[in-house]
């Protein structure tokens, strides 16, 4: 009788991975994108919208969405905003540097769910670097979607991340000629800024799109993803065609802390993207 199930062991869920710094970049006063590399085995494979388990050693681990290129997976790319110990002492790693990484865990974006329709993808502030990796996804493969839109709001024009990227998917992005497919604003112009002023939300009323065929993709604070929600559903998007990332004092990563418990799911294990009527009873209550 032949066995079914594979002889090779599977990686301890709970045991960091040594990757080295390949290149540190300082995208803004207060993020940094690690670029890293796996220093044994084979690179690490993942889908848009996962996440790894950084761990500094001696310091402690966090959870960071994935940022880079899912068909690029030999360089592990995170982009991570300085809020605390664990990311403070991420963001001061340097070329060469070794740390563990954990995972990837959690669900993806449903970008085959998605093929043949429109794409709408809100981001605020940090919220772009987990929409990164669709964003490649969808150029790799930008004949099997629709209209494609990128909204990204910031609290000032020196909080933007990827600006020139954000200048090049305005052209890779497009569906037709002068189309505008990334709309920025700021909460607060500064300096030479002469673009929009005002919440993401304000640019969703102004797009074109096929409500019923459309899916929209959202990563930023609760309280902009509820507006937004909000939003596309007067726009006519179906309940089922929201989803949203959520990345919510997760610890462990597996479920067994219990952490980031939200309702009957973990946010680590069930999520970080959720489709909307997933956690439509959770997401639309206001904080306290």
């Amino acid at each position: 009788m032949v066995s079914l199930i594979s002889s090779t062991p599977r990686p301890d869920p709970m045991l960091p991975r040594p990757f080295r710094v390949a290149r540190a970049i300082r995208e803004t006063a207060d993020v940094v994108t690690l670029e890293l590399e796996a220093q044994e085995g084979p690179p690490l494979a993942f889908l848009p919208g996962q996440f790894t388990m950084l761990y500094v050693f001696g310091v402690g681990e966090v959870p960071i969405s994935i940022s880079g290129d899912p068909h690029k997976p030999e360089r592990l790319v995170h982009t991570i905003r300085r809020v605390g110990p664990v990311t403070e002492a991420l963001c001061q790693l340097r070329k060469g540097d070794v740390l563990g990484v954990r995972g990837p865990f959690g669900s993806s974006w449903p970008l085959e769910q998605a093929r043949g329709g429109d794409v709408v993808m809100v981001a605020g502030g940090i919220g772009l670097p987990p929409l990164r990796p669709a964003i490649y996804h969808l150029l790799r493969h930008r004949r099997n979607y629709g209209r494609v839109y990128l909204l990204y709001g910031a609290r000032t024009p020196a909080d933007l991340l990827f600006p020139k990227e954000l200048q090049r998917w305005q052209h890779t992005l497009s569906h037709a000629p002068g189309a505008s497919p990334v709309r920025v604003t700021v909460d607060r112009a500064e300096g030479r800024w002469d673009g929009a002023v005002g919440l993401v939300t304000e640019l969703i009323p102004h797009l074109q799109l096929d409500p019923a065929h459309t899916t929209a993709l959202m990563v930023g604070p609760e309280v902009m993803m509820r507006f937004t929600l909000a939003e596309l559903r007067k726009r006519g998007v179906p309940e089922e065609n929201l989803y949203l990332s959520m990345e919510r004092n997760m610890k462990c990563a597996v479920g067994f802390c219990g952490h980031c418990q939200l309702g009957p799911h973990f946010v680590c294990k069930d999520g970080p993207v959720f489709a909307f009527p997933q956690v439509r009873d959770w997401i639309v209550r206001k904080e306290v």
